[in-house]
């Protein structure tokens, strides 16, 4: 028996699948990473270290597809996501002009408030920021409280910010949104209105954004709704031409 006590101070390194040797290097390079080992031969092995963590790279098996975005992936847990979008994004825009927020390499969207995001590597690795208090009653599949466009609501945010999938969260609400539409109060038809003409943009689908944003600017709005609405979407900026004016009269209590 050895004397040897284990410490609790182990460090996981992820090791992902890697199809294209340049491009991982000018994606993580781009978005602020330092590169500590850049090996093609006899085998590939490539490293990537930034703020507190590091991801390594290896030649990824024959026959993987990335477009199929199943190759593997990892959590990265800290204390407040935010921070990291920001600083991914920045580097984006500066390395590619824009922010990669459709095929491979991307990041997805980040709401106020959200407690998660995804990069995905241009070798289809998914590597998810999650806040490490995230609740842990969260229900991944939506909650089993909600009723009507409420729940069409709920079960497009768990589609975009879990599933990471837009075309499945697009095709919920615009469906939902002519079944429960009539019915639901004006500041979830407003919420699933903004949501539309945000993942329209996004989708390269903006056929309907404007009969729906004259539909979203119709609706009267105070300031406590003006703020959900505005809060339910990533890019405030997409919707803003379309907001009404605040309804000075109404009591959103």
């Amino acid at each position: 028996m050895t004397d040897e006590r284990v410490e609790s101070n182990e460090t996981t390194v992820p090791l992902l699948p890697c199809t294209d040797p340049d491009q991982t290097l000018a994606f993580w390079r781009a978005l602020g990473f330092r590169v500590t080992w850049e090996q093609q031969r006899p085998y590939l092995y490539l490293a990537f270290e930034w703020s507190g963590f590091a991801l390594h790279y290896a030649r990824a098996a024959d026959g993987i597809d990335p477009a199929q975005e199943r190759t593997g992936g990892c959590l990265v847990m800290v204390d407040a996501v935010a921070p990291y979008h920001a600083r991914f994004t920045e580097g984006m825009r500066g390395a590619y002009g824009k922010v990669l927020s459709k095929g491979l390499p991307r990041i997805t969207r980040f709401r106020a408030g959200a407690s998660r995001f995804t990069v995905m590597d241009p070798s289809g690795n998914s590597i998810v920021f999650i806040r490490r208090d995230e609740p842990g009653d969260l229900e991944y599949g939506g909650s089993k409280k909600l009723t009507g466009l409420a729940k069409v609501l709920d079960n497009a945010r768990i589609l975009r910010e879990f599933k990471t999938d837009d075309l499945a969260a697009f095709r919920a609400l615009n469906s939902g949104l002519r079944r429960h539409g009539a019915d639901a109060p004006a500041v979830e038809q407003a919420m699933a209105l903004a949501a539309l003409i945000e993942l329209s943009t996004v989708l390269d689908e903006p056929e309907k954004v404007p009969e729906w944003g004259e539909r979203l600017r119709r609706i009267g709005l105070g300031a406590a709704d003006r703020a959900r609405v505005t809060g339910f979407v990533a890019d405030p900026g997409l919707i803003e031409p379309w907001l009404p004016f605040e309804d000075a009269g109404r009591d959103d209590g």
